[in-house]
């Protein structure tokens, strides 16, 4: 996936469409955006504009709920031999997708030992932690993904301010991101991390709509069910 510039006129949809924030509606909503600024609080106190170590560990984490989510969603469509309308391919391919930036950042920040450490650590934990979430509520799930990747759009864009500000070196892009997103022989690594915020902003978006999904179809239910209790009220006052 190249690169695409986007004219003068465009740019400030642009920008609205990388900050744009999903307001949280409910009691699920609250609990994975509060969930997510916790983590965010840790990050920043942990690594603070040391992005590129940032990156490296939080990709880590990033790349596991997709996985996740498709393994239970792949094991709930064998159970009940029904068809997963596409979420598998979409969550696995995010998966994959967040594997790649990780790769691509153990190349620019080549983490030390400890930081090794924090990533086999941080993996491990968040593996089981992430799938109860998802057993308990897919939509918080989802939610939290949502959110976690609003907050990596932030990140990102706080990075290339440094690039682009001169605060961090700017070096050639490693041949990893230029073969997997397809970007000129001489790019930098602003283009990487440009092309890596457009990533994470498809998650957030993707993310965010699978909880609405999941939340329209629990009011569905919940107003059917409500429905035959009222007919079946009925029938018996007729009755």
């Amino acid at each position: 996936m190249a690169h695409v510039k986007i004219s003068i006129s465009n740019y400030f949809k642009f920008m609205n469409d990388l900050n744009k924030h999903f307001e949280p509606k409910n009691f699920s909503d609250k609990v994975a955006l509060s969930f997510t600024k916790f983590l965010r609080l840790l990050a920043d106190t942990f690594f603070k504009k040391r992005y590129g170590h940032r990156a490296v560990v939080l990709e880590t984490v990033a790349a596991v709920p997709g996985m996740v989510a498709g393994m239970l969603i792949h094991l709930k469509s064998l159970r009940k031999i029904e068809d997963d309308r596409g979420w598998i391919r979409t969550l696995l391919e995010e998966a994959e997708n967040e594997r790649m930036h990780l790769m691509t950042f153990v190349h620019i920040a080549k983490p030390t030992a400890i930081e090794r450490f924090i990533i086999m650590l941080a993996q491990f934990i968040f593996i089981f932690t992430y799938a109860i979430i998802y057993l308990i509520s897919q939509r918080t799930a989802h939610r939290i993904v949502g959110y976690f990747e609003e907050e990596a759009v932030i990140s990102y864009t706080e990075y290339l301010n440094e690039l682009e500000a001169g605060t961090i070196q700017d070096q050639p892009a490693p041949e990893i991101a230029i073969n997997y997103w397809n970007l000129p022989l001489h790019a930098t690594l602003k283009d990487v991390v440009r092309v890596i915020r457009d990533d994470e902003a498809g998650h957030r978006d993707v993310n965010h709509q699978f909880a609405d999904l999941i939340n329209l179809k629990k009011s569905k239910n919940l107003y059917e069910k409500k429905e035959k209790v009222k007919k079946e009220k009925a029938e018996e006052i007729l009755n």
